[in-house]
């Protein structure tokens, strides 16, 4: 089952939509509920009347509307809670190196997260608007998982069973921000700007034998100015588990339902080295630091500049016919009035 979000006078929340597979039609799913949040809050209800909905829709060619992604807000334009971890320990060792800062053993062990705001999260066809280049714009490919009800104290397969949906994110970064916030030793506030997320959130079961050990084993397709920067394998090199990242953040709290869980930039090492571009037979990154790091490592110094006004990024995975799962984001970054 797929579902998406679009806007509406009513609600900032939205209205809700099931989407074909193919992603071509959609059809409103206000009998069910009026926004995901919605949905979301009744899960054990509403999924099998979405679902429902959802078989409906793809039995019938000629039913529902057109899908346009490009109208689509974020699946939940806004949550109660959206953690992101960082999973990809490759992608937490080379930003770290970056700027020169060690990495401890446990880090391999413990999960790091991150709070993110979640008040309001950006459209995935809409822009990343900012007041200034100079604060090292940059893009982070990742996956998610939205979650059912988990209780305080919950295990990794506690966590696996509460997953709901799957989504694509862009973790919007702002690399010149963050040396200083973090070193008041309190986190990230100003340097993690408002994320957007794909068009489309899918149940795990749409996923297919791609969804299983609590990881998504697809390649996510980054491309930057039109051209591939990332095809990294988001089932390899997957330290945490969904499942384990749900647990940890559950550890002295409930989450509600509609939580929202990232897993931290999608990160490959290969070649017993810090990999290599697209363009040369690698995967490539799904992030500009990364990059900038390994052209650091090779060349002494960082040669591609974070985002500047005008760039551009598209996020997306495919299944194996080659079709889009969750649709694409596909961002502009521009200049605030």
């Amino acid at each position: 089952m797929k579902l998406a979000t679009l806007s509406s006078a009513d609600s900032r929340d939205g209205r809700l939509l099931v989407v074909s597979s193919d992603l071509s039609r959609c059809m409103e799913a206000s009998t069910v509920a009026h926004s995901l949040q919605a949905a979301l809050d009744n899960w054990t209800s509403a999924a099998p009347a979405l679902h429902a909905l959802a078989d409906e829709l793809d039995a019938a060619s000629g039913s529902g509307t057109v899908f346009d992604q490009s109208a689509a807000l974020s699946p939940l334009p806004r949550a109660y809670q959206w953690a992101d971890g960082s999973a990809y320990v490759n992608h937490v060792e080379l930003v770290r190196r970056a700027r020169g800062a060690e990495m401890p053993d446990s880090f391999w062990t413990d999960p790091l997260m991150y709070q993110g705001a979640s008040d309001t999260f950006l459209a995935p066809h809409g822009p990343i608007v900012m007041p200034t280049s100079d604060w090292g714009i940059d893009m982070e490919g990742e996956v998610a998982v939205v979650v059912d009800d988990v209780p305080m104290g919950a295990t990794r397969e506690q966590g696996l069973a509460a997953i709901s949906l799957v989504m694509l994110v862009n973790d919007v970064s702002l690399r010149g921000l963050i040396p200083e916030e973090l070193a008041k030793g309190f986190g990230f506030m100003q340097s993690k700007p408002s994320s957007a997320f794909s068009p489309v959130a899918v149940t795990p079961d749409a996923l297919g034998p791609a969804w299983r050990d609590g990881k998504l084993h697809l390649p996510l397709h980054v491309d930057y100015n039109g051209a591939p920067l990332g095809r990294a394998e988001a089932g390899v090199d997957m330290t945490f588990d969904f499942g384990t990242l749900i647990a940890h953040a559950a550890k002295s709290r409930a989450l509600s339902a509609g939580t929202i869980i990232g897993s931290g930039t999608v990160s490959n090492k290969r070649d017993g080295g810090p990999g290599k571009p697209v363009s040369e037979g690698g995967v490539g990154y799904s992030c500009l630091a990364e990059l900038r790091t390994v052209e650091t490592l090779l060349q002494g110094k960082p040669q591609t500049p974070f985002m500047q006004f005008g760039d551009t990024v598209r996020i997306q995975m495919f299944d194996d016919r080659g079709q889009s799962i969750f649709g694409a984001i596909d961002q502009r970054v521009v200049k605030a009035a």
